[in-house]
């Protein structure tokens, strides 16, 4: 009866072992071959549910179904006019053709190593042939923003562009996917993630760049200088010019003054000749009291003005 029993349970245990061996899952985001020795036999599973195997000499082989990512690592590579960058770029893929890429890759880690290889070829042969503003500029129908301070510089404008970076990935798409394809690999997008410059040329890159803004510091400098001159001499001029009329209009003040004065006084002294004669006794004290101070020494002739009244100071007969 031990016996028996013991014959049973292995039976049992067999059979369970044969029936989980036998029946295996697919998921809805997977697709499976099954091997047999090694080589696929039957077509794609790509219906999600439980299915029936051959136990102990089929195989299943399970390939993802979903977009993939592909993270490509940085390299340094140079571009057309000789400037070395740090590239880094990712893409996104599929697995299209199943049994192809089963035969050809077998797991998504190989697909990787090939997707390494032939993302980073063709990238590097697109930067070589083009030249660094190509890659970092999108397109070239955008217009680059700049500082209207530096309109007038020549250094620092950007040059216009044939191409962009849009157009370099899509020749990198298109080169890739013909090559990607021949292992069921569908290339569905390619980007640069990052460039940069190579560490051994960025400090010479920063160095001129410097350089050329403080060429533009300095030519700010000059044309602020001249400006500076040149509004300091309007300043002088303009001075120069006020002073001036303002010395034209006292002057003519002055002369309708005076002009006005003698008026009046001829108004006044003109009335007969008694008071002309004493507007000259008058304007004869004036004169005196000009000319003549305690260290003045007058030389005159007898028909002199001014010896003429001297001569008839005193009392009169």
């Amino acid at each position: 009866m031990n016996r028996l029993i013991s014959i049973i349970v292995v039976v049992l245990v067999s059979l369970l072992i044969v029936a989980f061996d036998a029946f295996y899952t697919v998921n809805e985001t997977e697709q499976v071959i099954i091997t047999q020795f090694g080589k696929p036999v039957g077509g794609i599973v790509n219906e999600a549910g439980l299915k029936l195997k051959i136990p102990f000499i089929q195989k299943v082989n399970r390939i993802e179904e979903r977009i993939l990512l592909w993270d490509g690592s940085a390299n340094d590579m140079p571009t057309k006019d000789k400037l070395y960058i740090t590239v880094d770029t990712f893409g996104r893929w599929r697995i299209k053709d199943p049994l192809q890429y089963f035969l050809r890759l077998r797991d998504e880690r190989s697909a990787q190593s090939r997707l390494e290889d032939i993302l980073g070829s063709e990238t590097r042969n697109a930067v070589a042939k083009h030249e660094l503003i190509e890659i970092v500029r999108t397109t070239k129908d955008r217009e680059p923003a700049f500082d209207p301070l530096l309109a007038k510089a020549e250094i620092g404008q950007l040059r216009p562009i044939q191409r962009g970076r849009r157009l370099i990935e899509a020749d990198i798409f298109a080169a890739a996917s013909a090559k990607l394809a021949e292992f069921g690999i569908e290339l569905l997008d390619i980007r640069f993630k990052r460039i940069n410059y190579n560490e051994s040329v960025r400090q010479k890159i920063y160095a001129r760049m410097i350089s050329e803004r403080q060429q533009i510091a300095e030519r700010f400098r000059s044309e602020g200088a001249g400006e500076a001159a040149k509004i300091i001499g309007d300043k002088e001029k303009d001075l120069q010019r006020i002073e001036s009329e303002a010395y034209r209009e006292v002057q003519t003040i002055q002369g309708m003054a005076d002009a006005k004065a003698t008026e009046i006084y001829a108004a006044a002294y003109n009335q007969n000749k008694s008071s002309r004669e004493l507007y000259d006794f008058v304007k004869t004290l004036e004169t005196y009291k000009q000319v003549i101070d305690p260290s003045t020494t007058l030389v005159l002739t007898t028909d002199s003005e001014l010896y003429r009244l001297l001569n008839g100071v005193g009392p009169q007969p």
